[in-house]
């Protein structure tokens, strides 16, 4: 068994035509593989046999979740994810159909004895506990979105606060030249949304899917306007409605357990909706843009900031990665931002800007993979293993996702038009970008994106460590900043 390493790359070499991408060192301590590139540490035969039951992204990812597959202590995560992206696109992965001639002819033989004699062939494993239970109901129903949305953001606000620093901010940041931090590029993005709906005193504002608060908090305390906030992720709502508690701004800020099919209070004079609109799904989306529209009064602005993908081939299906939807965001799908602009206007909408940040996400994504990096024994305190595993691989693969243009990210400002048509909106760009209200930013209390606090923390103080990396582990190693 000396050789293990050797005879499972050449017999998979052999299969698909084309050689692997990475190194893999075996359980038996063998290494094959290209010199130079990444290793995989295959940690026991089980690995194997995940990766031959589901042989693609959610064999790897349920390996490496549990523990079976490692990354060697001198690999880069970011480089075995492009690696492997990049091997699945080649015109020979994409061509491939292996059925059952190629299976059991030479190269599919060849493989099989190599399996049988290293001992890997058996039952499926059993899926990692991190894996989303199968979410019942109608889909998009309210007590299933509800249950989806559980899975990803009811995980501890401590976790999140490690992972997203002070700014409490899970969406892409917007990096101006000023910059200098995680925590200034959140600011800057929550004052352009402010900017975009045109803020300013004795305004309403709605904020659909508002999650800790920041934005609601921002917009209260440097633009003067009443705001609604409303989240179906009990952690969430408990968090944001104690932040704009102890900011003394319970007066003028409300933050509710509520679906936005289930707001019954409009109009409002600028609605926000940035990163939830995923959630939303493609069969509700008219509804969700005519509830908003709904909502607005005329003459009223709405900021929607969502992810979105590349249009598919004619006559080729949308299909959600395997990984995502089972680990991540169960039910939750990405569209074109054509299409989004097109239902938009369908529900009513006048569209008069699209921003793309996609640059602006892929660096929001290193600093909170870093972020992670930096208190990950406090996150496996905190959440787990499995669980902090599945994080750090979901936010690094969406990085290298938006820096290579697989996905992007784009802020959509539409108006409800007047019963004349007129829109109430500045003749440039440059006029409705300036705030009516000019803000005085505060700094207070932040610290750089390496060191995330935890200021609304539910656990005590002297429960929390910081220590950054951990004893044991092959996955992790120091790693330089992002910036």
């Amino acid at each position: 068994m000396a050789e293990l390493a050797g005879d499972m790359v050449k017999a998979l070499e052999g299969l698909l035509g084309v050689a692997l991408p990475l190194r893999v060192r075996a359980w038996d301590g063998s290494v094959a593989g290209p010199p130079g590139a990444p290793t995989l540490v295959l940690r026991n035969r089980r690995a194997v046999r995940r990766l031959l039951w589901q042989p693609n992204e959610l064999g790897l990812a349920r390996a490496y979740v549990c523990g079976d597959l490692e990354l060697a202590p001198d690999a880069d995560l970011y480089e075995v994810l492009a690696a492997a992206a990049h091997f699945a696109e080649l015109p020979q992965i994409r061509r491939l159909d292996l059925g059952l001639r190629e299976v059991t002819g030479p190269g599919g033989r060849r493989l099989l004895r190599t399996l049988l004699r290293a001992g890997v062939l058996g039952p499926q494993p059993s899926a990692p506990r991190e894996e989303a239970r199968a979410v019942k109901g109608r889909l998009h129903s309210r007590s299933r979105d509800r249950a989806a949305i559980s899975h990803h953001y009811d995980v501890g606000n401590d976790f999140y606060a490690l992972v997203l620093g002070s700014s409490m901010v899970y969406s892409c940041a917007y990096w101006t030249p000023a910059a200098k931090s995680l925590e200034d590029a959140q600011e800057a993005k929550l004052d352009l949304i402010c900017r975009k709906l045109g803020l300013r005193p004795g305004l309403r504002l709605l904020d659909v899917g508002c999650g800790w608060g920041s934005l609601l908090l921002h917009a209260a305390r440097h633009y003067g306007v009443e705001a609604v906030g409303v989240s179906i992720s009990a952690e969430q709502v408990a968090l944001a409605r104690r932040r704009i508690s102890e900011a003394g701004l319970s007066g003028r800020v409300e933050v509710r357990l509520q679906d936005y099919r289930e707001i019954p209070d409009g109009p409002f004079d600028a609605i926000s909706s940035v990163g939830m609109a995923e959630h939303v799904g493609s069969a509700q989306y008219l509804l969700y843009a005519e509830s908003l529209y709904g909502l607005l009064t005329p003459g009223g602005r709405l900021l929607n900031h969502q992810i979105a993908r590349r249009p598919t081939r004619p006559g080729e299906p949308y299909e959600a990665s395997p990984f995502i939807r089972r680990y991540v965001f169960p039910d939750g799908e990405l569209s074109p931002v054509g299409s989004t602009v097109a239902l938009l206007e369908e529900a009513g909408f006048e569209v008069r800007d699209v921003e793309s940040l996609r640059e602006h996400y892929g660096l929001t994504l290193r600093e909170w993979v870093a972020n992670l990096e930096a208190h990950w024994q406090e996150a496996v305190r905190l959440v787990g293993r499995g669980r902090a595993r599945v994080w750090r691989l979901y936010m690094a693969a969406s990085a290298l996702a938006f820096e290579e243009n697989r996905i992007g990210v784009n802020q959509v400002l539409a108006v409800r038009t007047r019963e004349d048509g007129a829109a109430a909106l500045p003749a440039t760009r440059e006029q409705w970008l300036a705030p009516a209200h000019r803000p005085e930013l505060r700094r207070a209390d932040r610290t750089s994106s390496t060191t995330p606090a935890t200021p609304w923390s539910d656990t005590p103080d002297a429960a929390r460590t910081s220590a950054p990396g951990r004893a044991g582990d092959t996955d992790l190693g120091d790693r330089p900043s992002v910036r």
